[in-house]
């Protein structure tokens, strides 16, 4: 099926009635494509003991005006490529709008005209609205998104609680407490080869375990419900200077640098003087490792998470991401977050928030929680965002995500990890739900101001 996008822009002055007029058509990506075509993990079968999961015929079909029912708008060209399905955080959405009637008080979403939006024979049209208060800013490009992409985009102070939607929660308490502990700490997923690098730090020594789980092919005795994951390396290498430490809590954490290397870091949070941390970084092809202490002058950090793996339940609270070879970790006093540099710790800087953080895990409290994650490269916790130029976006602070252990690790549309919370053990997988299903430069950018209303009309045909 080829679909063909049309899209006319209208920008009319409240004062005079001019109306300023751009007329657009647009190509369409492999966003939607990717939900049809891919099933990692069985996500949309029922193959495992689930607590949910998504109702085609409710949450995504028909296409329209639901996989399809939203629009972003950005201040930037996109790049006009049928793999690029997601923005970069230095183009984030100015404005948007979803398949309903904007009755928040989040200004930068507008409305659709339920009464001229309608269901075509070939296709179907939507007509969105902004008043004079609504999605201001220069406007370069527009994309069709998801109806919940549409809503929130990727967070506000007003709601941050649609970026993912969850499409299955797999019990996974079945499994015995090592088995879970092997994939809550997850640290690596490789999707197109059905691995998963579980990571951890026991007696003395780094214990990396290379695991298949049936992502995408599955074996003649595989399960879909994690029951029959198999370890195919066990490797573990000694440390000399690298561990985690505290006495009665164990503090330490494991990333993906996403550079060839898994980085491993520990510190006690410290509210004076400088923070000593301790690091490894070890290589992804010969597991070679080299390790060291950073004494980081004036710089005041929580832990960078903790693990414990002798209770009765596995516990991971991670804290902490990387990003492009930097580590950030939240300034003790919630204000700000450290920004270091792991090649050269003499780097490090303070990323001001602007505001004393609420300091929430992105799901409920309990012996497994994450602060902090990486999507695409887009820093996002509990009440803030962090983009690629290190500015900062203020949002809700919403409970957005199932118990969690492990960040959320990324295949095209879809988001997985693992977690629990006292006895209650899933795997979860998400769409990403502000997806770029088509993309459309404008010739010349509008600017779009509180003088003037704006009305977008998006015919989208199938041919």
């Amino acid at each position: 099926m080829k679909l063909k996008g049309t899209m006319s822009l209208e920008l009319t002055d409240v004062n005079t009635g001019e109306v300023e007029t751009v007329a657009e058509e647009n190509m369409i990506t492999n966003a939607v494509d990717h939900i049809f075509g891919l099933n990692p993990l069985g996500v949309f079968y029922e193959a495992a003991a689930s607590i949910d999961g998504i109702e085609w015929n409710k949450g995504l079909l028909p296409i329209c005006p639901n996989m399809i029912g939203g629009i972003l708008l950005f201040s930037k060209a996109l790049d006009e490529n049928a793999d690029n399905i997601y923005s970069s955080s230095h183009n984030l959405p100015v404005a948007y709008a979803s398949n309903n009637v904007n009755s928040t008080a989040n200004v930068a979403r507008g409305s659709l005209n339920l009464t001229e939006s309608k269901i075509l024979e070939n296709g179907y049209k939507f007509v969105w609205e902004f008043t004079p208060s609504q999605g201001n800013g220069t406007i370069a490009a527009a994309a069709l998104t998801s109806a919940q992409g549409g809503t929130n985009a990727y967070g506000n102070l007003v709601d941050d609680s649609t970026t993912f939607l969850q499409l299955k929660s797999v019990d996974i308490g079945s499994l015995s407490n090592e088995k879970q502990l092997v994939l809550f700490e997850t640290v690596e997923v490789d999707f197109e080869n059905d691995l998963l690098y579980s990571i951890t730090y026991q007696d003395s020594a780094v214990r990396i375990r290379k695991v298949r789980v049936p992502i995408f092919s599955i074996g003649l005795n595989e399960k879909l419900d994690d029951t029959t994951y198999t370890v195919l390396e066990d490797q573990v290498i000694q440390t000399t200077t690298f561990r985690f430490l505290g006495k009665y809590t164990l503090y330490g954490e494991f990333l993906d640098g996403a550079d060839g290397y898994w980085y491993g870091f520990s510190n006690e949070g410290n509210s004076s003087g400088s923070a000593a941390m301790v690091w490894a970084k070890i290589s992804k092809t010969d597991y070679s490792m080299t390790e060291g202490e950073w004494v980081l002058s004036n710089a005041m950090l929580i832990d960078v998470g903790k693990r414990d793996e002798s209770g009765s339940y596995p516990e991971r609270v991670l804290k902490c991401c990387m990003r492009k070879g930097y580590l950030y970790v939240m300034a003790n006093n919630k204000e700000g977050v450290y920004k270091i540099n792991t090649a050269n710790s003499s780097d490090v800087t303070l990323i001001n928030l602007g505001f004393t953080s609420k300091w929430k895990p992105l799901c409920d409290k309990g012996t497994c929680e994450v602060y902090m994650i990486l999507i695409g490269d887009l820093i996002i916790g509990g009440d803030f965002q962090i983009t690629i130029d290190d500015k900062v976006i203020q949002t809700q602070g919403s409970a957005r995500l199932n118990d969690a252990a492990t960040p959320l690790f990324q295949y095209k549309n879809f988001l997985l990890g693992w977690g629990g919370s006292y006895g209650s053990e899933y795997r979860t997988m998400y769409l990403l739900t502000p997806y770029l299903a088509s993309i459309n430069n404008l010739s010349s950018a509008v600017v779009k101001t509180v003088d003037k209303t704006m009305k977008i009309t998006y015919t989208l045909t199938q041919e």
